[in-house]
């Protein structure tokens, strides 16, 4: 189910009313509910996707109560729980890409293979609620949180509907006890969560489905365009992206607000950071967060010598890259953001911009925006192209410097692209920019307006799908 479809907008509405009124009551009841809803939600594209998802959940759920009560082999069963995990992963995911990767490797030296080849479809956000239990295994196994033996906690913990298919992915230490504890429904909290619903659909529906319609049209195109409009195709993507999967984050939060939850943070208005260490600690939280938790300082982090502090890092932007999808431009994308880092490492100014840049900010505050938003724009090539070859010939065609100009018709998203961004300044201090509540009413209702109408405007039949859901 699409949070951006009128299945969801009849959706959530039932849930909350059945929520609130007819099993907040009884705990037990109220989360049995709950999860029954996200097994509708997320069987609402195919219903077999289902069986995978209660799997992965029995297998995490088994291995961490095994886990806790172990004495022996608590290592063991930690390393039997990822490998778990990764057999299903990787099956779905990559088996594919593995296959084709060897057949082309063999091919070179003369060596030709038939691989057999899944015809099976990704199971949705796989790559999501599979991080969330090797992340409640990981935190049982270092003694951060002790597992819950009650068997529908846990799956809603996993299964909750809001993040089930493209995050935030959430830490059991944070989401576990709000499932656990009884809710009780905050009139202020909803308020806060329909605006930040509001401003996910704002984001998605008007900004990112629209350039998404220019980008693929360029995309689609590159070699007959001139070289502007290549540079315009990058430009939008990187709109699209932002509006598609922050706009898909702010949903999540404001759905989880109306029942009551407090989901992770997983933007922080990237857009304005000034390197690229900062980028990171803005864009995709819950992930960046995740591999720094799990996979980065287990491998030593920083504290060991210069030489293993880069390997560290280089390994973390490729797992990052590889955890997209599997294809070589994701990696690229994740080298190329290496790359990137690599000088502020080397200098020790990858922790410099740790604040909010200022509501005014310096001239050198702005020209480091723009050089990390091109430099992130130039990486989102590799993102979006369907294969290397296809990235490197975008590149070479957008600075060929081919002369033509661009229609007209192409800066109509501008102007709310313009609005994203003020409002996005505006509110730069808040967990999302609509919670400017220190503003005057008049100012707010005009702008509540202004975005209802916008998306209103722009709703079609056919729902566009969110770019994360393929990873």
């Amino acid at each position: 189910m699409l949070f951006n479809s009128f299945d969801y907008l009849l959706f959530l509405p039932l849930v909350f009313i059945l929520y609130w009124f007819v099993f907040n009551k009884n705990l037990t009841l109220q989360n049995l509910f709950l999860l029954i809803a996200s097994y509708i939600f997320y069987g609402w594209w195919d219903w077999r996707f289902l069986l995978l998802l209660i799997l992965s959940t029995c297998i995490d759920y088994s291995f961490g109560l095994v886990i806790h009560r172990s004495k022996n082999h608590k290592k063991l069963y930690l390393i039997l729980s990822i490998v778990n995990n990764l057999i299903i992963l990787c099956f779905f995911k990559y088996y594919n890409f593995f296959a084709d990767s060897a057949q082309t490797l063999l091919d070179t030296i003369g060596f030709h293979i038939e691989p057999y080849i899944l015809k099976v479809a990704l199971p949705v956000g796989i790559s999501f609620y599979t991080f969330h239990g090797m992340s409640y295994v990981f935190d049982i196994y270092r003694g951060n949180t002790v597992p819950t033996k009650k068997f529908i906690d846990y799956s809603v913990f996993v299964c909750f509907f809001p993040l089930l298919v493209a995050g935030p992915i959430e830490r059991a230490t944070h989401l576990l006890p709000q499932v656990q504890q009884k809710r009780t429904f905050s009139f202020e909290k909803g308020k806060e969560g329909i605006k930040q619903i509001l401003w996910g659909l704002f984001k998605k529906i008007v900004i990112a489905d629209t350039c998404a319609k220019f980008v693929n049209e360029i995309f689609d195109n590159y070699h007959a365009m001139p070289s502007s409009m290549l540079v315009l195709g990058a430009v939008y993507f990187a709109f699209q992206i932002y509006g598609d999967f922050s706009g898909y984050s702010d949903i999540a939060l404001g759905s989880a607000r109306l029942l009551g939850f407090e989901l992770l943070i997983n933007f922080r208005y990237p857009y304005f950071s000034r390197d690229i260490a900062e980028f990171w600690r803005r864009w995709h939280i819950s992930l960046s967060s995740w591999f720094r938790d799990y996979l980065y300082f287990p491998l030593g982090g920083s504290r060991g010598t210069l030489m293993q502090t880069v390997r560290n890092t280089f390994i973390i932007f490729l797992v990052s890259g590889f955890w997209h999808g599997a294809n070589w431009t994701y990696i690229i994308w994740g080298f190329l953001h290496a790359l990137y880092f690599m000088p502020l490492l080397l200098a020790k100014k990858n922790r410099t911009h740790l604040d909010t840049v200022g509501r005014i900010p310096k001239v050198s505050d702005v020209i480091r925006i723009l050089v990390t938003f091109i430099l992130v724009t130039f990486a989102w090539i590799f993102f979006r192209a369907p294969t290397v070859s296809d990235a490197f010939e975008y590149i070479s065609c957008m600075f060929s410097f081919k002369a033509g100009g661009i229609p007209v018709y192409y800066f109509s998203i501008l102007p709310f692209i313009l609005l994203m961004f003020i409002i996005d300044w505006l509110g730069k201090m808040y967990d999302y920019p609509l919670r400017m509540n220190h503003t005057a009413k008049p100012i707010r209702y005009a702008l509540y307006f202004i975005l209802t109408y916008s998306v209103i405007s722009h709703i079609t039949n056919t729902p566009n799908t969110f770019i994360y859901f393929q990873f």
